[in-house]
């Protein structure tokens, strides 16, 4: 519900525009010119982690610059931008201007101390990602599929500002109607992209035909699987280990920022969900949730890492520099 029904809603909408305004959007996005990392930059700025993702995954082909990637991870706030517009509209709009600003900047500066080309060795042999995460598909599961998507994204829309729709929904014979509907759509997609590796096939003519749909149910099916193992490993580490970040924060004003950066390293949106909501509980400055939201990469990072993990990691680790720079300007000039 937080995670799967946004990147599918902005798939959708990418290539929606593609197809309706006869544009062919990831060219423009791969076309080799100063424009390509303010345009990645603008795609990681929008709230949630979908543009993001969209630019990881055509990543993989080759045509993007590296300068690229970094530009969009460091803009990108993830599913936390909607809490925070949600709850100080000002300071969310200024936050994502800022990632736009400061990613477009690191973009042009990586790509000029290494040039375009930095890394793509480390891809190895690549494909077109819309060929690669197709999985299982006919016409009546990706109808299924649809079912659950749509009053899905209404769902989340009202998870992101922190509604509690299972309360609100909730009924004498179901009290968990959100969840049940978060946990069948979770299921199907698992299913539908594992299904290959078990030796199920689907229609395979109806899979070639390449529509707006199928390229977005592949590509969100494949996001879907990294998201929920990711926030497995996180909520179970948190759960048997009694992790408690918010006793992490306490006591260390001048190393706050540096600790929400850190956290930022994490892949997905819970912890970076949690920065947000203790800035917002006033328990962290202004410099904590500055340093980040340029440093986390969301649910991006999770395909980033299973497409290229040396290029993932590199990124999240240069994303960290204006981070630590901004937020500790900000620490000084104002707030110290």
């Amino acid at each position: 519900i937080q995670v799967s029904t946004f990147v599918a809603g902005t798939f959708f909408i990418f290539y929606g525009i593609e197809k309706f305004l006869k544009l062919d959007a990831t060219a423009a996005l791969r076309r080799d010119t100063i424009w390509q990392v303010p345009m990645a930059a603008a795609l990681g700025a929008l709230p949630g982690c979908g543009g993001a993702i969209i630019v990881v995954t055509q990543y993989v082909t080759g045509r993007l610059s590296f300068g690229s990637v970094v530009a969009v991870l460091t803009a990108t706030m993830g599913d936390a931008a909607f809490l925070l517009i949600a709850q100080q509209p000002l300071v969310g709009l200024a936050m994502a201007a800022l990632g736009f600003f400061v990613g477009t900047l690191s973009g042009w500066i990586v790509n000029y101390i290494h040039g375009r080309d930095f890394l793509l060795g480390s891809l190895g042999d690549r494909q077109d990602v819309d060929r690669v995460n197709k999985g299982v598909s006919t016409p009546y599961l990706d109808r299924i599929w649809l079912i659950i998507m749509l009053p899905g994204l209404a769902l989340a829309a009202l998870v992101a500002f922190q509604v509690d729709v299972d309360a609100l929904f909730a009924s004498d014979y179901l009290d968990k109607p959100a969840s049940l509907l978060g946990v069948l759509g979770g299921i199907l997609a698992v299913a539908m992209q594992l299904a290959p590796r078990f030796g199920i096939r689907g229609d395979t003519v109806f899979l070639e035909s390449g529509t707006i749909l199928q390229r977005t149910i592949a590509n969100t099916n494949f996001v879907t699987v990294w998201v929920i193992g990711a926030y497995l490993v996180f909520d179970l580490s948190v759960y048997f280990f009694a992790i408690d970040l918010k006793q992490i924060f306490s006591g260390f004003t001048l190393f706050t920022p540096m600790i929400a950066i850190l956290l930022g390293f994490l892949p997905g949106c819970g912890p970076q969900v949690l920065v947000t909501t203790m800035y917002l509980a006033g328990i962290l400055p202004l410099s904590a949730q500055i340093g980040n939201a340029l440093s986390n990469d969301g649910d991006a990072l999770f395909p980033a890492i299973a497409i290229a993990p040396k290029v993932a990691v590199v990124a999240t680790l240069y994303s960290a520099v204006p981070a630590v720079i901004v937020s500790y300007g900000w620490l000084f000039l104002v707030e110290w």
